[in-house]
């Protein structure tokens, strides 16, 4: 079996199959194969001189990917975004998210990897070339071209807080209307009539400000119209008319949401209860009202939406309405993985956790 070689250069050549190892070494296919995939059958002498022989060619190894593929399922949940990379630790929503997806999958065994489809030129190639069983997209908004892509795929997938219409996406998401309606209740049934809505986004290209009750019937992004939605069912049963409570438009980010505070308290009759799309913009508001001197929930009243950890450990606590992130993240786990599969709109309720950012207005 002594193979002489012209060469012992240990550079590695793609060029070299494990056909060729085997053939340079003596011994079957098979039996390099199991070198590399089971070396605990072959001898280990056996064993020895096919790693050697491979070595002296450059042989690169057996690709994992192919022996993956081949075996039909690799044990990953890809999960996908619009967005940067970042996005899934930057954003507090994601990260929750993320954080609940991963202690499903540890505890399953199973790999998760990151899919960043931002760039449209490489949109379809990422998804192509993800090496998973399925993907959970996390749409957001605007998701509607990542799922098209991803159905070019042809492996299990679930999708997350879309808002396109078509029915036979499966998709998971919350009661958005739902649950504004039971934070707008929340803070009038304490006794608050002078209310204002700090919004996320309405539309991709918008520019932070007030904005009308048309405006927001026009909203491109669901979760925030059907927020606005709930919040203003509460409202009409309660005798206060949506005209009466103004809606400021955030970029969903420190500078605008303070700016938005600013301009909603510069007003002779501000508010006594804001009522925020997000749990994010909350805790900014709450930041902005210290800091012009004013107390929560003493002076000013607030209620978010998420449940995002840091709600429940701000200061003041938080009061917000509840995601059933635990059970989106399983659902979608297993959709993924080639489980149960969601079968159109699965649609889970919120729960309104009250703390310690709301109270009665004085006097």
């Amino acid at each position: 079996m002594a193979l002489k070689s012209k060469s012992t250069s240990t550079k590695l050549d793609s060029s070299i199959k494990l056909k060729d190892v085997a053939k340079a070494a003596g011994v079957s296919q098979g039996t390099a194969s199991n070198v590399f995939s089971k070396p605990d059958v072959v001898r280990e002498e056996v064993r020895e001189h096919v790693l050697q022989v491979a070595k002296e060619l450059g042989y690169a190894g057996p690709s994992v990917t192919g022996r993956l593929l081949r075996a039909g399922k690799v044990n990953a949940v890809g999960v996908a975004a619009i967005e940067p990379i970042s996005y899934f630790f930057e954003d507090l929503w994601a990260r929750q998210l993320m954080a609940q997806i991963s202690e499903i999958c540890d505890a399953r065994g199973a790999g998760v990897a990151l899919v960043s489809a931002l760039n449209d030129e490489r949109l379809a190639w990422n998804i192509q070339s993800a090496l998973v069983d399925g993907f959970i997209l996390l749409c957001v908004e605007g998701g509607e071209k990542l799922v098209d892509v991803t159905r070019q795929r042809q492996l299990p997938y679930v999708a997350l807080a879309i808002g396109a219409a078509d029915s036979t996406i499966p998709a998971i998401g919350v009661d958005n209307a739902g649950g504004a309606r039971m934070a707008a209740e929340h803070v009038i049934g304490l006794g608050h009539r002078r209310l204002a809505i700090l919004s996320t986004l309405i539309n991709e290209c918008s520019s932070a400000g007030l904005r009308t009750p048309d405006e927001m019937l026009a909203a491109l992004y669901s979760t925030s119209r059907d927020r606005a939605l709930g919040y203003w069912e509460a409202m009409a049963a309660a005798g206060i008319a949506r005209d009466a409570v103004p809606i400021f438009e955030t970029h969903e980010d420190e500078a605008s949401t303070h700016a938005m505070m600013a301009e909603m308290f510069a007003v002779e009759a501000a508010p006594t209860a804001v009522l925020a799309m997000s749990d994010k913009i909350a805790m900014w508001a709450v930041d902005w009202l210290f800091r012009s001197g004013r107390s929560v929930p003493g002076d000013v009243s607030v209620i978010g939406f998420d449940d995002v950890p840091e709600a429940g450990v701000a200061t003041p606590k938080l009061t917000t309405m509840a995601q059933p992130m635990a059970e989106i993240a399983r659902l979608a786990v297993d959709a993924a993985l080639g489980g149960k599969q969601v079968e159109g709109r699965r649609i889970l309720t919120t729960k309104l956790m009250v703390r310690e950012s709301t109270a009665p207005p004085r006097g």
